[in-house]
């Protein structure tokens, strides 16, 4: 099965980028809803509606949802992507279909994916609400969990450029957890299908990212959504949709979730979870934070008639402007920068720093400079 050729026949045309928001899926979800599967299952603290989409007939039943924070899009265009396969008439999606009940939540919190922001419109970050159920979308999904009772969960979110794949200088351009059940962090069986499944989409992914998948951190926290269906009993696996290179708008990383989902299923549907792939799951390297967008090396300033060479680093801020992602890059760290890397980086060589202001970096100072007087640098990058 060619994935990436399936990718491009599938990929949802008219979504892309990374601000994603109600506006943006509800006319593909109409119009994929031939059969009355489409449903309003809640709303959000701004009244506005919380969908799921259910298709399939199948006895295994899978509870996806997308989008829990805001400003994590990438997963929502996958699974839109995944909807146009099952709703495709292709042998694949024939099986899928007859195999599992999909029950889809693209969009949990669509107020933060409104406003780009992780929380909902209460400032609350509902995977961190679990336990309290204080929020309607906590509850919706609460209830959805309750009401379809999954065999199999799958909690769909992105990750910022930080991380990287263990100390390496790859990016973590995917990254998987299967999440604890209690504190100890033990395996009991319900944990290790997951750990099997990871194991088995890395296998593939390998194929595609070498080096770039990563395992995030198992630290137990039950007012985390997986932690809390893992405790519950339901085998719930973790997706991070990170960075490839020079892809800020996440479009290569979006196949790479598909990939990763029509995988899942896959194994899923030939029950190839029976063998412990334990200690295969643990070689995935943990995510770390390793990276910054920009990294400049080697930087001569004058301090106070002083002439010094320091390093600083600029990272991207992602700020909603006139319904526009605008990244921002601003100076965040000044100083040693051993052991990290950076998306783009600059040996200056000993090249004097210039700007507007004082002639030297400061924190959260707009990434716009000079080298030398010669070299222009805006909003990070080198202007030729």
């Amino acid at each position: 099965m060619n994935l990436e050729q399936l990718f491009s026949q599938y990929k949802e045309p008219s979504i892309k980028g990374r601000y994603i928001t109600l506006d943006n899926i509800y006319p593909i979800l109409k119009k994929l809803n031939t059969n009355n599967q489409l449903e309003i299952i809640g709303k959000s603290v701004l009244e506005m509606p919380i969908y799921k989409f259910q298709i399939g007939t199948g006895k295994i039943k899978l509870l996806l949802w997308s989008q829990m924070h805001g400003n994590e899009s990438t997963t929502t265009k996958a699974l839109i992507d995944f909807l146009n396969l099952l709703n495709g008439d292709s042998g694949l999606a024939r099986k899928l279909l007859k195999t599992f009940t999909f029950c889809v939540i693209p969009m949990l919190n669509p107020d933060g994916a409104k406003l780009y922001t992780r929380e909902n419109a209460n400032k609350v970050d509902i995977n961190r609400d679990s336990k309290e159920l204080s929020q309607p979308e906590s509850r919706v999904l609460r209830e959805a969990f309750e009401n379809f009772e999954p065999d199999f969960c799958f909690n769909l979110h992105d990750q910022r450029t930080i991380f990287g794949v263990g100390s390496s200088s790859s990016p973590a351009t995917m990254s998987f957890l299967a999440p604890a059940y209690n504190k100890e962090r033990e395996v009991n069986a319900t944990r290790l299908k997951v750990i099997n499944l990871i194991s088995g989409i890395n296998d593939v992914l390998q194929n595609y990212i070498p080096g770039q998948v990563g395992r995030f951190d198992d630290a137990f926290n039950i007012n985390c959504i997986g932690d809390t269906f893992q405790y519950l009993g339901v085998p719930t696996v973790l997706f991070e949709a990170g960075h490839f290179p020079k892809d800020y708008s996440r479009e290569e990383t979006r196949k790479y979730v598909f990939v990763s989902l029509v995988t899942s299923f896959k194994i899923l549907s030939e029950n190839d979870l029976v063998n412990n792939e334990f200690d295969k799951y643990l070689s995935i390297p943990q995510n770390k934070v390793v990276f910054y967008d920009f990294l400049y090396k080697n930087i001569k300033i004058n301090y106070d008639g002083i002439e010094i060479i320091t390093n600083f680093a600029a990272q991207y801020k992602e700020e909603l402007i006139n319904d526009q992602i605008c990244f921002n890059a601003y100076i965040v760290h000044i100083s040693e920068l051993d052991n990290y890397f950076g998306h783009f980086e600059f040996d200056a060589k000993g090249a004097l720093y210039q700007d507007s202001s004082d002639n030297f970096p400061k924190l959260n100072q707009k990434a716009n400079f000079y080298l030398d007087n010669n070299k222009r640098f805006v909003n990070g990058s080198i202007v030729f």
